[in-house]
């Protein structure tokens, strides 16, 4: 008899017997215990190895936090760019080490400020950007030179970065000198989040001629950052979220190649970012996963030389979906340990959620204590001092072999049906990521999954609410009048968008025409307008 079946027979069943488990503990998918048996076919060297090392399974970077730690970037944008641009500095003044841009609805889909649809949406969920004018006070005594950029902008990505390089020209910054990432992600826009503009073959030409200008022009940034977080925040488990991913950033990475890009041309500045959820051991498993099978992928599949294509390097978010409106202070626990949870993964950059963003926008004192919970972390609670301090876990191993391979077995499904854009196309993605969201919520419903405040643990008095931001309507008419003001003042913009239409209906590289009609001032939504003309809309399935 093995020691494991002599500890069931002799000690647990008896103790059982008396000390029966929580119900939450029996529901939970997950073994009551792990031991070396568990990692019986376990391979150091192939599955973990060292870090900086293949497969990376261990951190992209030798080592990790020891150098430096992770880039403290707090997602923020609300109203006007100037409103924008003073929350930027006084983070930067508070320690952040690198700004991310959250952009309003309008800006997402493509239109400008005084746009009928855009009623109503101007400057409410980030910033309002119509313009390189905009663009510029948004940055307003930034030092683009010293300061990376993280843009969360899919569809309309290659405006907003055409954008963003004319203004590091006008403070003298060469566009081969700017760091930082753009999103860039469209086809989780498809299955989970829903601001796509094109059809997906159109989008996809846009994101590889973001790879290609970049790779000679922009040499120092990200071109695109693979999401999984808005796939998680639908409702996808920490499998689901790995694996579709995962097969998005192939996509993306065959699209590029088909076009004739050699891959280790623009695979090392691939990024990728995902979700820091709850369950802080699954996520850690999660991390450490995404980088094996990102590593296995680049070699074997695409046949990447250079190491740096095999690395897999992320941006995390703590999961705003878990944040709620009932006893918000108790939001702040969460995002700690959803923080840890990236930490202790191996993020290269890290996002903490505010304690009232399931009421509205983050207030300047929930912003602070976001970014505190990072600094705690960082400097007072050591895990920074190890590199991947929980490897040889028999759970953690345990966790991160079980993921790698529910993540491949849902790759190969996909595959098998053709691909990604034919998973989207026949809504199978979609389906599974909201089956699990409505299982999800079903278990809570049932008070079979805990949220604290929510389901259990109830204030009968209520707690008092934070102060919250609120966004004046004058942003409104602050954009709208910069709008007039600008279509009053630029030269000539239509040889610009004319060219590009052009362009667009050939199959030359887009950015340098964007570019120079940006330059002349030609507004976010014209420019999207002209591609729309010729590309037309996407459409999802059921008219939606």
């Amino acid at each position: 008899m093995s020691e494991r079946a002599r500890w069931d027979r002799e000690t647990l069943e008896p103790w059982l017997a008396r000390h029966p488990e929580r119900a939450e503990a029996l529901r939970d998918d997950r073994a009551r215990l792990h031991a070396p048996d568990d990692l019986a076919d376990w391979d150091y060297r192939a599955r973990d190895g060292f870090p900086g090392h293949y497969p990376f399974t261990r951190g992209v970077q030798p080592t990790a936090y020891r150098g430096r730690f992770w880039t403290m970037r707090q997602y923020a944008g609300f109203g006007t760019a100037a409103e924008s641009n003073a929350r930027y500095r006084y983070l930067l003044g508070q320690g952040q080490t690198g700004l991310s841009v959250a952009f309003d609805l309008p800006t997402q889909i493509g239109y400008d400020s005084d746009h009928a649809l855009a009623r109503g949406e101007v400057g409410k969920v980030g910033v309002a950007i119509d313009s390189v004018r905009d663009m510029g006070v948004l940055f307003h005594k930034v030092p683009l030179d010293r300061v990376s950029t993280s843009m969360t902008i899919n569809s309309p990505a290659a405006v907003l970065l055409a954008m963003y390089a004319a203004v590091g020209k006008q403070q003298g910054v060469d566009p081969t000198a700017l760091r930082g990432t753009i999103q860039n992600d469209v086809l989780k826009e498809y299955v989970a989040r829903g601001t796509y503009i094109f059809p997906p073959r159109e989008s996809l030409r846009l994101t590889t001629d973001i790879f290609a200008h970049c790779a000679r022009a922009m040499p120092k940034f990200n071109t695109i950052s693979i999401s999984g977080y808005h796939i998680r925040e639908a409702g996808a488990t920490a499998a689901q979220e790995l694996a579709f991913t995962l097969a998005n950033g192939a996509t993306y990475v065959q699209a590029a190649v088909d076009r004739g890009l050699p891959v280790d041309s623009f695979a090392p500045r691939l990024a990728f970012f995902f979700n820091a959820h709850n369950d802080l051991l699954e996520e850690v498993a999660k991390f450490r996963a995404a980088r094996l099978l990102w590593a296995e992928l680049m070699r074997d599949r695409f046949e990447a030389q250079d190491p740096r294509s095999w690395t897999l390097r992320f941006h995390t978010q703590t999961a705003g979906s878990t944040l709620t409106a009932q006893q918000p202070h108790n939001n702040v626990v969460r995002v700690a340990v959803q923080a840890l949870s990236a930490v202790l993964g191996g993020t290269q950059s890290l996002h903490t959620n505010s304690m009232d963003e399931a009421l509205g926008l983050p207030s300047e004192k929930a912003a602070r204590v976001a970014l505190r919970t990072q600094q705690v972390i960082a400097h007072e609670s050591g895990v920074a001092n190890t590199i991947d301090p929980l490897a040889g876990s028999y759970t953690i191993e345990t966790l991160t072999s079980e993921l790698a391979d529910d993540a491949t077995t849902l790759m190969g499904k996909i595959d098998g049906m053709g691909g990604v854009l034919a998973a989207i196309e026949k809504g199978w993605i979609q389906a599974e990521i909201a089956e699990s969201a409505y299982r999800h919520q079903q278990q809570v419903e049932r008070d079979e999954r805990i949220v604290v405040g929510v389901n259990r643990y109830l204030d009968a008095k209520g707690e008092k609410l934070p102060d919250l931001l609120k966004v004046d309507e004058a942003a409104t008419r602050a954009q709208a009048d910069g709008l007039a003001r600008l279509r009053r003042e630029r030269g000539d913009i239509e040889p610009h968008l004319a060219t590009l239409a052009e362009a667009a209906e050939g199959d030359a590289n887009l950015l340098p025409h964007i570019a120079r009609a940006v330059e002349a001032e030609a507004t976010l939504g014209e420019v999207c307008d002209t591609l729309r003309g010729v590309w037309g809309e996407y459409r999802a399935r059921g008219g939606v």
